[in-house]
């Protein structure tokens, strides 16, 4: 019997094209992936840096003490991470922090219920000033750095108001928080595995694709059905609640309120983002990154700390990095876009 063969089956340029198309397919992820993976080399450097200074560095007591340091930034950063896979940015966190740590500090007092209720009370708080702002950035098209910037200032007001120098006072249970361990992990520990819990949950829900979809392009999204309105509130809200229960944390760790703590957490929280591999175009990215990247600048500090160097250089290596990660997210982006194109 003779084969028949169709024209296509006969036709190279398609038996080509599947091998070239996953050809493709690899190198777009591979360049997708490619801030986050430089950006775990750099943390398996530091830490061989700083294990080579100091003693002890691997036990569970350095992560205890490390994972502690960074939790602050940690949740500030989550919120961030979110905001920018939206194609946004969100400088009101620091106000937000601020003006939770001044609440909780002269609210809480001794009674537990008392806390209890302020506690939920800030993280509302933070939930709706984070949805004002996504709702004023959607519905007036202005943009997100000058509506945050705004929002920033008025919360660090509101802060200097409520307390105008660093004081107050918790209740012993809460300041036992943070310093709690349960089988050799410290509180911050589990917090953090409670958020990359919370992650794996979130990065597929309807939510967090569409979320990613807005950042990617904001016109398909909403010629796919998306509301832009209805998501920008959720993103910035969900960052201002992060912030919110950032500044909650903090008392745990410093037992004080402060009203312009909040400013040391704006520019890091965007930094460990970046740092990680999420785009400030938006639309790439995730918590595993930011995660990475607020542990290379926690470690960064430690390493400053370590070598009896003026910490005026931790802010300088970490600028150095995060203009190194900014450089690859937009060499990576343009890359991307060229494939697409041709």
């Amino acid at each position: 019997m003779v084969a028949l063969h169709s024209s296509e089956d006969m036709d190279p340029n398609r038996m080509d094209s599947e091998p070239r198309r996953g050809s493709d397919e690899w190198r777009t992820r591979l360049e997708d992936r490619a801030p986050f993976l430089v950006a775990c080399a750099l943390l398996i450097f530091l830490m061989a840096v700083y294990g080579s200074l100091r003693k002890h560095v691997f036990t569970l007591e350095e992560l205890n003490l490390d994972t502690a340091a960074a939790m602050t930034l940690l949740l500030a950063a989550t919120g961030q991470t979110i905001v920018l896979l939206h194609g946004g940015i969100d400088l009101s966190i620091g106000g937000m922090i601020s003006l939770g740590t001044v609440l909780a500090a002269t609210h809480f007092g001794d009674n537990p219920l008392r806390a209890t209720f302020w506690t939920l009370s800030i993280v509302l708080i933070g939930l709706i000033v984070g949805a004002v702002n996504g709702l004023i950035v959607a519905v007036l098209k202005l943009q997100p750095f000058l509506v945050t910037l705004a929002t920033w200032s008025i919360l660090s007001g509101a802060a200097l108001i409520v307390l105008p120098t660093d004081g107050g006072s918790f209740p012993a249970g809460w300041m036992k928080f943070g310093a709690a361990s349960s089988m050799g992990l410290s509180s911050s520990v589990w917090l953090l595995m409670a958020l990359a819990l919370f992650w794996i949950w979130f990065r597929k829900t309807r939510l967090a694709i569409a979320i990613r979809a807005t950042g990617s392009n904001q016109r398909s999204a909403y010629l796919s059905g998306v509301s832009l309105i209805l998501h920008s509130v959720a993103t910035y809200g969900l960052s201002g609640m992060f912030a919110a229960m950032a500044s909650l944390y903090l008392t745990t760790q410093t037992g004080t309120g402060s009203p312009t703590i909040g400013k040391d957490y704006i520019l890091p929280s965007v930094a460990a983002a970046v740092i990680g591999g999420v785009s400030l175009f938006g639309g790439r990215g995730g918590l595993t990154g930011t995660i990475v990247g607020a542990f290379i600048i926690t470690i960064i500090g430690n390493v400053v700390f370590v070598l009896s160097v003026s910490s005026y250089w931790q802010p300088i290596a970490s600028g150095v990095i995060l203009l190194g990660a900014v450089l690859a997210s937009s060499i990576a982006e343009k890359s991307t876009r060229r494939n697409l194109v041709a």
